[in-house]
């Protein structure tokens, strides 16, 4: 299967399901740049249509993926749909392969890890072989509060995010600049039917990021609610949020309100975003991240303009912003890939 070694050093073969995707090529990047023990490649996308990508300088043809296929990497990334996720993961999974699930299929799954390395590596075992990936808006609110979390006990967390196209994939992306060319061409905007949005998404936003449940809540909304509870293993946290989507091709920003059950001042909470991993915090107010400066192709969650919310003691606000396709996607799949590694 699977495992090789060169020269004492183990390098494994690798199969990225969806190498052709846009977060399929960012995770091929960074698999390269990050000079991960890759052995052999195997590349896959749906077969609906011929692909190539490159690696190390090499071009690979994208296949169909099959079960025997697939059973011939040591890892599997899964950059897909949940579809895909579902049919092939759990049985390579109990065949001794590693999965990396960047789908929602798994996350909620019992058994099954949702991972952020930095928050919660050691979830990792080589028992289970099945890991997910958490989505890629509450990624930044995971990493920045993990460690404030920890000492002082989050007992609330109201969000806003503002969630760039990116995140509805590369079409999404050419929807927005349509819609720009549109305008300048016409001096208005209008939809484009099959965009995928609800609404124009040039010079507008809107406060609905996937379907609505019973009760009014999007599915991106009940998404940031579950994946941190499971992230944080912690499911007495209340959460609620809005889900907004915003003109920006790439980085995810989050207005965050959260209330801590041990006192905690600013200059502690300062001190321990200072030093919590992965994440770059910002003290003076001036220097808050944006994503256009901050949220492309980094590697870090980016944090400031923290201050007392003004209502209770105990209750602060704080502004994050990170990369949705990095850490949010294909970076924090190949970090866990990374663990697995060093294991």
């Amino acid at each position: 299967m699977t495992m090789a070694t060169d020269k004492g050093a183990a390098k494994f073969d690798v199969a990225v399901v969806g190498a052709s995707g846009m977060v399929g090529g960012e995770l091929l990047g960074l698999l390269e740049s990050r000079d991960f023990p890759v052995g052999e490649l195997y590349a896959f996308n749906s077969g609906r249509r011929n692909a190539k990508v490159r690696f190390r300088g090499r071009e690979y043809d994208c296949s169909a993926p099959t079960f025997a296929a697939l059973k011939k990497a040591g890892l599997v990334f899964f950059v897909s749909n949940e579809e895909v996720a579902d049919r092939f993961a759990p049985r390579l999974a109990a065949a001794g392969v590693w999965c990396i699930d960047d789908s929602s299929r798994f996350r909620l799954s019992r058994g099954v890890p949702l991972v952020i390395p930095e928050v919660n590596g050691a979830e990792i075992k080589p028992s289970r072989k099945l890991i997910a990936g958490p989505n890629c808006t509450i990624t930044g609110a995971a990493v920045a509060l993990a460690g404030v979390h920890r000492r002082f006990r989050v007992t609330e967390l109201r969000v806003a995010t503002y969630q760039a196209v990116s995140g509805a994939g590369r079409s999404a992306m050419g929807v927005l600049e349509e819609e720009l060319k549109g305008y300048f061409r016409s001096g208005s905007v209008r939809r484009r039917a099959a965009s995928g949005f609800p609404r124009p998404i040039a010079f507008n936003l809107f406060p609905q990021v996937g379907g609505f449940d019973g009760e009014g809540n999007s599915g991106e909304e009940n998404k940031v609610r579950a994946e941190l509870k499971k992230i944080w293993d912690d499911g007495s946290v209340r959460i609620s949020s809005t889900a907004v989507r915003v003109p920006v091709l790439r980085g995810h920003s989050l207005a965050v309100w959260f209330r801590t059950r041990r006192p905690a001042s600013l200059a502690a909470l300062q001190k321990e975003l200072g030093r919590t991993p992965g994440l770059k915090f910002f003290s003076r107010p001036e220097d808050y991240p944006t994503p256009l400066e901050n949220g492309l192709r980094t590697e870090t969650v980016y944090a400031g303009r923290l201050r007392r919310a003004g209502t209770a003691p105990g209750e602060y606000q704080i502004w994050i912003v990170s990369d949705n396709l990095y850490k949010g996607a294909a970076l924090n799949s190949v970090q866990i890939a990374e663990r697995i590694a060093a294991l």
